[in-house]
């Protein structure tokens, strides 16, 4: 049977998903809030 303490315990996550999460987390995007909080400022500048 499967010790799932002992394999916990030998558990390493991948590079991979670090580096993946370290590149989601520091990439800046415009998403629809940044459109949506533009096109309301631009509305009230009016």
């Amino acid at each position: 049977m499967i010790n799932f303490d002992e394999e916990i315990e030998k558990f390493q996550p991948s590079l991979e998903i670090e580096q993946a999460e370290d590149v989601i987390n520091n990439n800046d995007l415009t998403d629809i809030t940044d459109i949506l909080k533009e096109l309301l400022k631009e509305k009230n500048d009016k």
